[in-house]
């Protein structure tokens, strides 16, 4: 999504308040919406990537989740569909099941709604170049053991906090 991208714009108890284009969303700090999904493999490895460096929101760091901003009108299933093919490169992704939502805050860089899901994989992935600088699907020890190792992005750390608690470790 670009800059110009229309979202919804959401209050603290994710309503629809409004719609503004992305930049203006992320310049005023406006509360909106992300999907976070998990990608397991067949040997339920789970799909770790380095953001590009060129990304607006944590350029260059680590994500054990693929996903993004929720357009303006778009539910959070179709998004987290539509993000998790777009960056894994791939089509024919079985739906993401719902896990869990919460409110981050992201202090300096905002607030927003954020739906984790989970999904299978087991085919080859073809993550997008603008999107993935660097991908693997790591065991849960092996992204345990890195967890104090890699600068990890804060949302992201958060809903695996939360999904860790949740019972989906």
């Amino acid at each position: 999504m670009s800059a110009e991208e229309i979202l919804d714009v959401v209050d603290e108890n994710d309503r629809v308040i409004g719609q503004a284009p992305r930049g203006e969303v992320y310049a005023r700090g406006l509360i909106h919406r992300c999907v976070f999904i998990r990608v397991r493999d067949a040997e339920g490895r789970t799909f770790v990537h380095r953001r590009t460096a060129t990304k607006l929101s944590y350029p260059s760091l680590y994500d054990m989740f693929v996903g993004g901003v929720v357009g303006a009108g778009e539910s959070y299933d179709e998004a987290a569909l539509r993000e998790a093919e777009e960056e894994l490169g791939v089509s024919g992704l079985p739906r993401p099941e719902p896990v869990l939502t919460f409110l981050f805050d992201g202090g300096a860089e905002g607030k927003w709604w954020s739906a984790v899901y989970e999904v299978r994989w087991d085919l080859p992935v073809d993550p997008q170049v603008e999107e993935v600088a660097w991908h693997a699907f790591l065991t849960d020890e092996e992204l345990t053991e890195r967890l104090g190792d890699w600068e990890w992005v804060p949302d992201g750390m958060a809903a695996y906090e939360r999904l860790q608690k949740h019972g989906g470790g």
